[in-house]
């Protein structure tokens, strides 16, 4: 008896699941190295996430402490929420290093569209190429961050890689043999 049968719903539900631990643990890494750079630079948090989402939403926090805890508590959620799109490219098929330049890509991209959109930073040509490129390398930290923790969880267990290296080894003998 099969105590495992190929499903494509449970198998999107666990690239999704997967994804989103990846982009807690993705936006744990932005966040630790947006703290050390700001302690390097000087520079203030970002209260860009609050600014979207107020003008969004139309709701503003009440104090600068809701706006502190608002603007954390989106950042987080937009970060985790960003894993979902690298569970789908593992799900389709795209995995390691292709996976994380296309994650970084889509997270990058959305970043500089969205923010002058919203009036919450000013258009990339208008900025600093060392603001431009520190914002890059948060970025990368995130997807490289994102795309290890996606690859670990969906590499399985040792048993299962071991499993998939013979699967592999014997559907490459028997495309040989013809």
């Amino acid at each position: 008896m099969r105590t495992h049968q190929d499903n494509a719903l449970g198998e999107l539900a666990g690239a999704i699941g997967k994804g989103l631990l990846a982009g807690l643990a993705g936006t744990a890494a932005i966040t630790l190295s947006q703290m050390i750079e700001m302690k390097i630079t000087k520079r203030e948090p970002s209260d860009a996430p609050v600014k979207v989402a107020s003008q969004v939403t139309g709701a503003a926090p009440a104090d600068d402490s809701q706006k502190e805890k608002l603007n954390n508590e989106i950042h987080y959620a937009y970060g985790t929420s960003w894993g979902i799109v690298r569970g789908l490219l593992g799900f389709a098929g795209l995995k390691g290093i292709p996976a994380t330049l296309v994650h970084f890509g889509a997270i990058w991209a959305t970043e500089l569209v969205m923010l002058p959109k919203y009036d919450a930073a000013p258009p990339v040509n208008e900025q600093e190429p060392k603001s431009v490129a520190i914002d890059a390398l948060h970025h990368a930290v995130y997807a490289v961050a994102a795309g290890l923790v996606y690859d670990a969880l969906d590499a399985g267990s040792p048993q299962q890689q071991k499993l998939n290296k013979l699967n592999k080894l014997i559907k490459g003998m028997n495309a040989s043999a013809f």
